[in-house]
């Protein structure tokens, strides 16, 4: 008797799901979503290549090093860098020296060991990136409102990461008149900025790139373009430093597990020569 009633309650939400899912199907067809600009004009990233892409990719570290110093020069001024240590910079082909050189540019927040007062002091090659904003609220209170995001896992947070924040740095433009014929009502508002990579068509973070804003030590192309993709690859590292480690360890363990493979279906064959089937 127990098993008839449970029989039927599952019948009965079995039902229930596909007539949900009928439902659901029916109205898709019968009253389809209306066209929203975000649908219609926001586009994907675009179609661009790193070093570090595909299984044997390696990060370029002259590129992670340009990306540093568009960084540095341009993004910290308003974005923050939480997850990376001065002395991380080490991996990008820095030595210890440049390091602390570097770190030591930054004043960080103290405590002065004599007093207890707040101080500040020179970075050391163990204190992270400092962040431009005391808090949340001075952040807010910088840029209109909008909170810059942390960049230490955004290429880890968004689709396509490296090649959705090159496509952003380099996608900002005027409104195209089509968009603002089909949708009156989808007019920048003021304070924004036209780019439609980013999801809902307007950023509140103005176009920060610009030609030759950058100079190379090494003479390296400056466009918009080239340091767009240089942050890009770096902000692709701080995401996952330990990718060449990874991918090294991923191949050394397929190596194994074929050799593996290989002496024990010759083992199997050995022991099983003489034997009759």
């Amino acid at each position: 008797m127990v098993r008839f009633f449970a029989g039927l309650i599952g019948l009965f939400f079995s039902g229930m799901l596909l007539l949900a899912l009928f439902d659901t199907i029916y109205l898709g067809i019968t009253e389809p979503a209306e066209a929203t600009a975000e649908h219609e004009f926001h586009k994907h990233a675009k179609d661009v290549s790193f070093a570090q892409d595909g299984p044997l990719g390696q990060y370029d570290r002259h590129q992670l090093q340009r990306g540093l110093k568009v960084f540095q020069e341009v993004c910290a001024a308003c974005h923050s860098l939480d997850l990376i240590a001065f002395r991380n910079f080490e991996d990008l082909g820095y030595s210890k020296d440049q390091v602390k050189a570097l770190a030591k540019q930054f004043q960080v927040a103290s405590i002065n060991p004599d007093t207890g007062e707040p101080a500040t002091r020179d970075g050391l090659a163990s204190d992270q990136w400092p962040a431009p904003y005391a808090n949340e609220v001075a952040a807010r209170a910088a840029n209109n409102n909008a909170l810059p995001p942390d960049l230490s896992l955004i290429t880890k947070a968004r689709h396509n990461g490296p090649a959705y924040v090159y496509s952003l740095l380099t996608g900002y433009g005027a409104q195209p008149a089509k968009l603002l014929k089909e949708f009156p009502d989808a007019k920048t508002p003021e304070g924004l900025h036209y780019n439609p990579y980013f999801a809902n068509l307007n950023i509140a973070m103005a176009k920060p790139l610009s030609d030759g804003q950058v100079s190379f030590d090494d003479g390296s192309p400056n466009k918009v373009g080239d340091m767009a993709k240089d942050v890009s690859a770096f902000l692709a590292w701080t995401a996952q430093p330990e990718l060449e480690v990874r991918r090294q360890i991923g191949w050394a363990s397929l190596l194994f597990l074929l050799i593996f493979t290989v002496l024990a279906y010759l083992s199997y064959r050995s022991i099983w020569a003489d034997k009759k089937h």
